[in-house]
């Protein structure tokens, strides 16, 4: 074993792992951080890695000979070669000083590797006062009902046909928020419903896909879904109901949660935080 529990558990301020992205607290383990370590060996899905559901290789790998672990902070550089290439090195620790050496280690391996982008991602904890970044933000399917949205969403496939067609160039339109890579995958088939709301006759907002796979410990989560709505048509509680017809839709099939992450202060921070979502912390990249 690599990790020495006793070390990386109090340095952990947020339940954020390199390559996966938020865990639930109860599946956070020694074991999913060695997981990361086996799979930059093999190249293979951890079976409850969310990316697993795309198909193909996994991109993102933890580089395991730079990895720095210590009893005071624990660094975990990762490479992916999508675009031009990005390093991020993710600094756990409490001091100040892991920032640091955390950029310092990322533009060494940045240089080394010939990427463009070299990063550094901080995990912080929820008592941080003024932050920045994202908030990981958790939904527990179990503390009480989550009714159906009395408003327009059906999943696209149950719309008119008429309806379904204006999906592809609001998809386009949206791309930027992940909706073309979306239809892609909805295109060949790879993927969960999504739920869409549509108005006269178009569709201007939509979310998914919907989906649940067990995590680590083999608890049902709901997975992280694409979610966009047209900038003309906001303000008018439409990004809402989608969300709340996802959140039933995950209750009805069975999730026990859903981990979200959302940019402070953005649009979908502020409808969580208002829907009583559990902030579990919060994670600070910062480009060096």
């Amino acid at each position: 074993m690599f990790f020495r529990w006793d070390w990386l558990r109090p340095q952990l301020t947020a339940p954020i792992v390199p390559t996966l992205g938020p865990i639930h607290p109860d599946a956070l383990s020694v074991g999913i951080f060695e997981g990361i370590l086996r799979a930059a060996d093999t190249g293979d899905f951890l079976p409850y890695d969310k990316d697993r559901r795309w198909g193909g290789e996994k991109d993102e790998r933890v580089l395991r000979v730079d990895v720095v672990h210590h009893p005071g902070h624990t660094l975990i550089p990762t490479l992916a070669r999508r675009g031009r290439g990005t390093v991020k090195v993710f600094a756990y620790g409490l001091r100040d000083s892991v920032i640091n050496e955390a950029a310092e280690l990322a533009t060494k391996l940045a240089a080394a590797h010939d990427v463009a982008d070299a990063r550094v991602v901080r995990p912080l904890r929820r008592e941080t006062t003024r932050p920045r970044g994202t908030r990981i933000q958790l939904k527990d399917f179990t503390t009480g009902p989550c009714p159906a949205p009395d408003g327009p969403v059906h999943p696209i496939a149950a719309w008119p046909t008429a309806v379904q067609k204006t999906f592809a160039p609001f998809a386009e339109t949206m791309a930027a928020d992940g909706l073309a890579f979306l239809h892609t995958q909805m295109r060949a088939d790879r993927c969960g419903p999504v739920l869409a709301t549509a108005i006269e006759g178009r569709i201007v907002g939509a979310i998914g896909p919907m989906e649940v796979r067990a995590d680590a410990i083999g608890r049902p989560q709901l997975m992280p879904q694409y979610f966009a709505v047209l900038p003309e048509d906001r303000g008018h509680g439409l990004g809402r109901i989608l969300w709340q017809a996802a959140m039933h839709w995950g209750q009805t099939h069975g999730a026990a949660y859903q981990l979200l992450q959302t940019e402070v202060d953005g649009p979908s921070d502020r409808l969580c935080r208002s829907e009583g979502l559990a902030s579990l912390g919060f994670s600070r990249m910062t480009h060096v």
